[in-house]
């Protein structure tokens, strides 16, 4: 299914190991997923084939589901939409784009997924009628001719449980696209969200009452990835319209490229701020975060200077622009620089954000900074 980063995640989903890149596009495995591939491999070790026709069954539907989830990368890319990464998860995969796309790409980029695994259901159907269920099953197993049907089977179902209109599911997202065109993102989320809490609450109670708890476990991950996305899309009506300037941070100490890592720790204990811009003259040259600080600190270099260990690749932004469309960019840091030309203005970190989106939720206007 199609995802989205979340104002306050991070730009790597949390719990992935490693990446491999696929059409340019990080393929991200969460540990879960890991853990799952090695139990199956020691299955198949045991030295009884049908244990290895299982390993043979997870590989086909491993790879059923990639191509599920490139074909949201795909379509999006069609749509001009970049993708973040693929993150695969034992009970499936996300696809986390870089913006929310319209409602009118939304519910192609979202079919897209079910669509290729429908299109793998009927290419295997076809391979049936020329035989190569037989063919295959006698390569690996004369008694055993039932992995294709079952692989052809799981895709079929893959498709149908997808589309149920349980947001975040690709279902739920058709659902929102929809609904959307005349009703406007935040409403549409809303009425999707809420029917994906309602099937996601169903589905865990009835597998709880019949003992399957992997359906707990999926009806969770429906749940709470509702909430999330409702988060999100609040987040994003709140701060639509807003330059960055009027969340930014203003009040904040800088270091001076040529500092030690003993005089930012003096610093950081002195004050409530967490990340400090680094300065040559009036020049900004980096960031040293609170992470980078204490890591290297803890490598016993108190004395090593600021420059030789803060983080050049800052995320900088325009005082002027929108904050919604900031989100997604301050998701990648802890903070944000907010600059005009090479001028610093301010900072925008997560936790003044998330107070600017809570005034705003409360009704308060930011005063004299507002604009737009």
């Amino acid at each position: 299914m199609p995802g989205e980063p979340e104002a306050s995640g991070p730009a790597r989903a949390a719990g992935t190991l490693g990446a491999v890149f696929l059409f340019g596009v990080p393929v991200r495995f969460h540990f879960t997923f890991v853990i799952l591939v090695f139990l199956l491999l020691a299955a198949g070790l045991r030295g009884r084939q049908s244990a290895m026709l299982e390993v043979v069954y997870f590989l086909a539907m491993f790879a059923s589901i990639l191509m599920h989830e490139f074909g949201h990368v795909l379509v999006a890319r069609r749509c001009r939409i970049q993708t973040i990464d693929v993150v695969l998860y034992p009970i499936g995969g996300v696809a986390r784009l870089a913006r929310t796309p319209p409602p009118r790409h939304e519910v192609w980029i979202a079919a897209a997924g079910p669509a290729v695994n429908i299109a793998i259901w009927l290419i295997v159907l076809v391979l049936f009628q020329f035989g190569g269920e037989a063919a295959l099953g006698a390569w690996l197993d004369p008694a055993e001719t039932r992995l294709l049907a079952r692989v052809a089977d799981s895709n079929l179902f893959l498709a149908l449980f997808n589309l149920l209109p349980a947001f975040p599911m690709d279902g739920g997202r058709i659902l929102r696209s929809l609904v959307a065109l005349w009703k406007g993102e935040a409403p549409a989320t809303r009425i999707a969200t809420w029917i994906g809490r309602i099937i996601a609450a169903s589905m865990g109670l009835y597998g709880f009452l019949t003992g399957q708890f992997l359906l707990v476990f999926i009806a969770f991950f429906i749940y709470t990835g509702a909430a999330k996305e409702g988060l999100a899309v609040q987040s994003r009506s709140l701060s639509q319209g807003w330059p960055v300037r009027a969340a930014m941070v203003t009040e904040y100490r800088t270091l001076c490229h040529g500092d030690t890592l003993r005089e930012a720790g003096d610093l950081l204990l002195a004050t409530s701020q967490q990340d400090f811009p680094v300065l040559h003259g009036d020049q900004v040259v980096g960031v040293l975060e609170r992470d980078t600080l204490m890591e290297a600190m803890s490598r016993g270099g108190a004395e090593t200077y600021v420059a030789g260990v803060m983080n050049r690749r800052y995320v900088a932004l325009e005082p002027d622009m929108d904050l919604a469309e900031a989100l997604p960019l301050l998701a990648q840091t802890s903070s944000a620089l907010v600059m005009e030309g090479e001028r610093l203005l301010g900072m925008l970190t997560k936790e003044n954000l998330s107070e600017f989106l809570l005034l705003r939720r409360f009704g308060v206007e930011p005063g004299s900074r507002t604009a737009g």
